[in-house]
């Protein structure tokens, strides 16, 4: 499928989705339970479920240790708002 940017939807990209950033806006990141951190470009429209603020691939899911763990605690910093 493709994402709400028009992207093909890619479970290994560093992407995710967020309800209003602008796609291509650069955030990081942060597990809150583990500190780890990744970097990922917003390229789709969600999660639409109360009490969430983003939605990261696979990939980058299992590099933060959130699969496992599920909904977990993240911290979400913008890196580089779209035209910035």
């Amino acid at each position: 499928r493709t994402t709400a940017s028009g992207e093909p939807l890619s479970n290994s990209a560093a992407t995710a989705a967020h309800r209003s950033l602008p796609f291509g806006t650069w955030v990081k990141v942060t597990n809150l339970r583990n500190d780890q951190s990744e970097f990922v470009r917003i390229t789709d429209r969600g999660p639409f479920i109360r009490g969430r603020i983003i939605d990261v691939s696979r990939g980058i899911g299992e590099k933060l240790g959130m699969i496992n763990a599920g909904v977990v605690p993240t911290r979400v910093e913008v890196m580089a708002p779209v035209g910035g």
